[in-house]
């Protein structure tokens, strides 16, 4: 259950990192309500899957979580740049999620 829990706090950082490009500098009142609500949310989360899970696990996780999804909505939603480099280094931000989960 917890690694569920640290899966929708890494989604919920997508969100707040996506929202911080769209609050333009916290001068949008909406996008910023709903960045630092889904900051809020995603810390929480965090908080409660470390409840069980180890410190640097649950945190590597959430952050390359977080990493990977906002390095895939910077690119369909800003057209961000995209290269075979970019795409590989993602894929190994992926398997590390993968292989911190397997070795817990």
């Amino acid at each position: 259950m917890n690694w569920l829990i640290l899966f929708f706090a890494g989604l919920l950082e997508v969100v707040w990192a996506v929202g911080l490009k769209y609050t333009d500098g916290f001068t949008k009142p909406i996008a910023s309500f709903i960045t630092l609500l889904a900051m809020m949310g995603s810390f929480y989360l965090l908080s409660l899957a470390m409840r069980s899970l180890p410190l640097g696990t649950a945190y590597a996780v959430w952050v390359g979580i977080g990493t990977v999804g906002a390095a895939i909505a910077g690119i369909v939603l800003f057209q961000e740049s995209v290269s075979v480099v970019k795409m590989l280094s993602l894929l190994l931000v992926v398997l590390g999620i993968i292989g911190l989960r397997l070795s817990a």
